[in-house]
């Protein structure tokens, strides 16, 4: 099978100790790619390493977090660094603007910036044509009434760690080409996803980690790793009735098409 892990923040400190293992695990778990969503300015150049150190294989993307925003003076400068990497990359080519987007879980005090971040960072991408990686937390129904409002100029781009209703899944889908990345809470016991990825298209999806974070079971309280995709895409399958070959074949297919991207098995 090949699996890509569309959401993997492989280069963070975590990794440090054993980032080589990690990556060889990966690959024998039959993961051919990964992409890695930028976070901020402090850790920008970590991610440009990790890509540099495994060329084809991690692939960066450029944005700003929304939590990066909140109590941060600075965070119109930090987006100005944002755009000028998006017109001149450090030697690579990003492949989408994330991640970016929506998060009042920690606070709702900063949801005018956020928001005036959100809507700058989706006008790069439309610029660049460009996908984008959404994050939202606690924040699904705004989230969902600003994508609505660029329905139809263009934009798509991956809904990172879907956790919304089937509903909401609809109306996103419904403006435009919006793929939506399952992770290890699909695995979690009693989890609402469950049924919601059940009323979902396969061909909509695409496979993630979050690594370090949201590990799947039977892992659960240990760090991720993206070799754990494998996990995701067994509960998928068995969620969706398909098999675990047919899944890995249908989320690496939308996620190559998304991103622009096609890897082998030489990729590994």
């Amino acid at each position: 099978m090949r699996l890509i892990d569309t959401h993997s923040h492989v280069y963070v400190e975590e990794f440090d100790a054993d980032r080589e293992a990690v990556i060889d695990r990966a690959r024998e778990a039959g993961v051919v790619g990964q992409l890695l969503p930028a976070i901020d300015d402090e850790s920008y150049e970590r991610l440009f390493a990790t890509c540099r150190a495994y060329p084809g294989y991690c692939l960066p993307m450029m944005g700003l977090h929304p939590t990066s925003v909140n109590d941060n003076p600075r965070w119109r400068e930090a987006l100005e660094r944002v755009e000028r990497l998006l017109a001149d990359p450090p030697g690579m080519r990003f492949r989408a603007v994330g991640e970016i987007g929506l998060d009042f879980y920690w606070s709702d005090g900063f949801r005018t910036e956020q928001t005036e971040a959100l809507r700058r960072q989706i006008e790069l991408a439309l610029r660049y044509d460009l996908p984008i990686a959404v994050h939202t937390r606690s924040a699904w129904s705004e989230m969902t009434a600003l994508i609505e409002t660029f329905a139809g100029s263009g934009l798509r781009g991956v809904f990172h760690a879907f956790s919304d209703t089937a509903e909401t899944y609809r109306r996103l889908r419904a403006c435009g080409d919006f793929a939506f990345g399952i992770g290890g809470v699909v695995t979690f016991k009693k989890s609402p996803l469950a049924e919601v990825v059940r009323r979902m298209d396969p061909d909509d999806l695409m496979l993630e980690t979050d690594c370090p974070y949201l590990t799947p079971t039977p892992y659960r309280g240990r760090r991720n790793e993206p070799a754990y995709v494998a996990l995701v895409c067994e509960a998928v399958a068995r969620l969706t009735g398909l098999t675990p070959a047919a899944i890995a074949e249908r989320t690496t297919r939308r996620a190559e098409r998304l991103f622009g991207l096609r890897f082998t098995e030489e990729t590994t």
